[in-house]
């Protein structure tokens, strides 16, 4: 990567040259093919960041005018790509970050035959529990900077391993330090001390729990599953955390068929993840979410499945049928579901090659879903495309096409990025 810097620039304006495939999400972009593409990839592209946003995008051919358009002046710094991809930041919309412990005999006997079950989490929540908050910090902080290493530039991380009053909004608090993107899970299975008692402990979630992690928090979650928490328990964590002005996101049909996806759906939720076993009335629902969104409104109100096939490649389950739903107009994202048990890696390209080699998508829709529809699962128009106006989250790729993502799975391929219109220190 070539750079050549002009300082005097009284806004530090960045020109990112010889881009060989640029991937905006944006179909209507300058130099779009002229076919129905909607990840609007610019061959031979330029990009210029101005400060924290995109400025223009287009090809490089064109750069010149459309830099004098959109800044007029030089850019402060030219940097050159050599011939890279460049992709938007991947925005991971489901991980549980703030825990601490370790579940790895758990995933060897996982391996040795022995099915996945959600007991496993009260064995973090303990854990979790014990850790002081410099310890959780330390993972905390660990594992986004792993994250942004390879590429996660927004990232979304829950509670759900306190499971009491001060260790949820202690969760929380903490998650808040990292992200804006932070979700109360106080309702992610029953403690020890609820046994026998599930519904009283649904009243402690909706009642003390969530005025103290409210504060804290922008959405609430519940893992609707058996062996987790029924429909009708989910619907009054949903309800009371809407009425307390957080958004809606659900866990379901992950380890069976169930009633998740309807009601995710029914309360308007903005996700509801997992999605491996969806009869056609989930799917039918989904899809139906986004055709009834006002085509007019120019934003989206749909539900997003958010697909995690890292939990399947972990747990041997059957993959999500992704081909299913976007073949109903369904709307997809991908997200790791980095946790201890389940899912415990951050990696967004590997979600990508799960997603090509297990799930049905194409290359371009999982590039795709780990962008924009993280950002769609989110509700978040400024990040997952590199259209004008959009956050200079930027990701250059040491390959040529961000086909190598799924081609060369395992390998560190981030070049190099930009979070907010800055590179990350090393």
């Amino acid at each position: 990567m070539r750079e050549v810097e002009h300082p005097g620039g009284s806004h530090p304006a960045t020109l990112i040259l010889g881009i060989g495939e640029l991937t905006t999400n944006a179909p209507d972009a300058v130099g779009v093919d002229p076919v129905d593409d909607p990840t609007g990839v610019i061959r031979d592209a330029a990009l210029l960041l101005d400060g924290g946003r995109v400025a223009w995008a287009g090809p490089e051919s064109a750069c010149a005018d459309g830099v004098e358009a959109a800044l007029g002046r030089a850019p402060d710094r030219v940097v050159g790509v050599e011939g890279r991809a460049v992709i938007p930041g991947f925005v991971d919309s489901h991980s549980h970050l703030v825990f601490a412990g370790d579940r790895s005999a758990e995933f060897e006997a996982r391996m040795a035959g022995r099915p996945y079950a959600a007991g496993g989490i009260r064995t973090t929540v303990a854990a979790t529990r014990a850790a002081s908050d410099d310890a959780l910090r330390a993972v905390l902080r660990r594992h986004v900077d792993q994250a942004l290493a390879q590429g996660t530039t927004t990232l979304e991380t829950k509670s759900g391993y306190g499971l009491s009053v001060a260790d949820e909004e202690r969760a929380v608090r903490l998650a808040r330090e990292v992200t804006d993107e932070v979700t109360f899970l106080g309702a992610h299975v029953v403690p020890p001390e609820h046994f026998g008692d599930p519904d009283g402990y649904v009243d402690l979630v909706v009642g003390d729990m969530l005025a103290a992690c409210a504060p804290h928090a922008r959405w609430v979650d519940v893992f609707c599953e058996t062996g987790a928490f029924t429909p009708e328990q989910s619907r009054r964590v949903l309800e009371a955390g809407a009425a307390a002005g957080l958004g809606v996101r659900v866990h379901a049909n992950q380890l069976g068929p169930g009633e998740g996806v309807r009601l995710a759906v029914d309360l308007g939720a903005a996700a509801v993840d997992h999605c491996t076993y969806l009869s056609d009335d989930d799917v039918a629902a989904l899809a139906s979410s986004w055709a009834a969104s006002p085509a007019s409104s120019g934003e989206a109100h749909g539900t997003v499945a958010t697909l995690l096939p890292g939990v399947e490649f972990s747990t041997r389950q059957p993959y999500p049928d992704a081909r299913r739903l976007l073949d109903a107009g369904a709307v997809v994202a991908l997200a790791s579901d980095c946790n201890p048990g389940s899912s415990y890696t951050s990696s967004m390209p590997l979600m990508v090659a799960l997603a090509v080699r297990e799930t049905g998508m194409t290359v371009a829709e999982a590039v795709w879903a780990a962008t924009a529809g993280g950002a769609r699962a989110l509700r978040r128009d400024d990040v997952g495309h590199l259209a004008p106006g959009a956050r200079a989250d930027v990701v250059v790729l040491d390959a040529p096409s961000r086909t190598h993502l799924a081609y060369r799975p395992g390998v560190p391929l981030v070049h190099a990025l930009w979070k907010d219109g800055r590179a990350p220190r090393p």
